[in-house]
């Protein structure tokens, strides 16, 4: 959405990370981001870390959005997390959805992912987090 003092609508790059094959929550979300006015890239399945820093860098992305559903997200986000800053892209927003379970979030927050969604998660509440909180 753009807000007063942005030039662009927020970017929202939206990857489903390794071998996860599960993508319809992805386009969900990717249509409500739409609705709410964000540029979404959906990267489509199976992306590697390295994949993720560098599309995220070359979009000039204000988010980074994982959907898994999975299990490999903690052994994912490890990998990619030092790639997001070697590419400078601490400073945007990381979030991560799906298939979470919740003794999970806190070590993805460590690793950057401040916003954690799981499964369920409204889609207003994700929308108005990324609203809020991208750069």
């Amino acid at each position: 959405m753009s807000r007063p003092g942005r030039a662009r609508p927020i970017r929202v790059v939206l990857a489903k990370p390794g071998l996860d094959g599960h993508d319809q929550g992805a386009k969900v979300v990717a249509r409500a981001l739409l609705a709410a006015g964000m540029e979404v890239i959906y990267t489509g399945l199976r992306q590697t870390p390295d994949a993720v820093a560098r599309v995220a860098l070359e979009e000039d992305a204000d988010v980074i959005a994982l959907s898994s559903m999975a299990g490999s997200h903690l052994a994912f986000c490890r990998r990619l997390q030092p790639l997001l800053a070697q590419a400078g892209l601490t400073d945007k927003l990381w979030i991560i959805g799906g298939n979470l379970p919740r003794q999970d979030h806190d070590a993805l927050r460590a690793l950057g992912f401040r916003g954690v969604f799981p499964t369920g998660s409204r889609l207003d509440d994700i929308t108005r987090y990324i609203e809020e909180n991208a750069g």
